[in-house]
């Protein structure tokens, strides 16, 4: 009895007996289960003996050899569910090279490990910031009216201007709301003012370089950590958050969501 030779984490496949003048000559093999397996009739991934005629587990979906374990189709061992998340993060990392260079520098500053320390009902921490002019602009300045907050990736991506150009479009409703938009991304003041000016943006602008208050805030990053997240607060009077919005890829709909939290405080 002879096994076929096989890469890492492909089935290995039992070929049938076969009459031969010599026996063929021995080729290495890698992932192949052991003849000793087979005579049990079941493969198993722990070292506790099988009883003979043990039939293999009931399983939903296809049964295969994978690995020297018998799995299936949507249950692979953790060396081939590595090897996936390995993938996936290199589509991740190929995605991020897309990216503009400032929005390629945000998403490496970014913190991975960020914890979520504002929540609904809790009082947003207060900051002080550049704006686009090189002010320092502290949250506590807007205590007493309505306040929308949103983080985003980069200045000059397109998902980042649709969404500023939204805002902007939609401004005059959040005025009439009493409410104050501010954004806020790792970008320097320089960067801010010539988007500001670019786009003809009417709020302000905010530079946390080095994401500080991204990482106090927590919020979340996206594409396995490389990208920094899309979050949008809407805070009350009393600077107690009410909503909080995250969608990195449909950046339009962060107006819509905290506009409707406006109208109904």
């Amino acid at each position: 009895m002879a096994f076929a030779a096989s890469t890492a984490c492909r089935p290995s496949l039992l070929l049938p007996r076969r009459q031969r003048s010599s026996p063929p000559r021995p080729r290495p093999l890698l992932c192949t289960p052991s003849t000793a397996a087979f005579r049990r009739g079941a493969l198993s991934a722990t070292t506790t003996p099988t009883p003979a005629r043990a039939a293999l587990p009931s399983t939903t979906g296809r049964n295969r050899i994978v690995c020297g374990k018998v799995t299936t189709t949507n249950n692979y061992p953790s060396s081939c569910r590595s090897r996936r998340s390995t993938m996936m993060h290199a589509a991740a990392w190929l995605l991020l090279q897309q990216l503009s260079p400032a929005a390629a520098r945000v998403a490496r500053a970014a913190d991975d490990d960020s914890s979520v320390q504002v929540s609904k009902g809790s009082a947003a921490p207060n900051f002080t910031l550049r704006d686009q002019d090189g002010r320092a602009v502290s949250l506590s300045k807007f205590k007493g009216r309505p306040v929308v907050v949103y983080f985003y990736p980069a200045d000059e991506t397109p998902g980042c201007t649709k969404q500023a150009c939204a805002f902007r479009d939609s401004y005059e409703k959040f005025k009439k709301a009493g409410a104050e938009v501010i954004g806020i991304s790792g970008d320097d003041a320089a960067s801010h003012k010539e988007f500001k000016k670019k786009y003809k943006l009417p709020f302000t602008l905010l530079s946390d370089e080095g994401n500080k208050v991204r990482k106090e805030w927590g919020v979340p990053a996206d594409l396995f950590g490389t990208l920094p997240g899309r979050q949008t607060y809407v805070l009350d009077k009393n600077g107690v958050v009410q909503y909080i919005y995250n969608n990195q890829f449909q950046p339009e709909k962060h107006i819509g969501e905290t506009l409707k939290i406006l109208q109904s405080l």
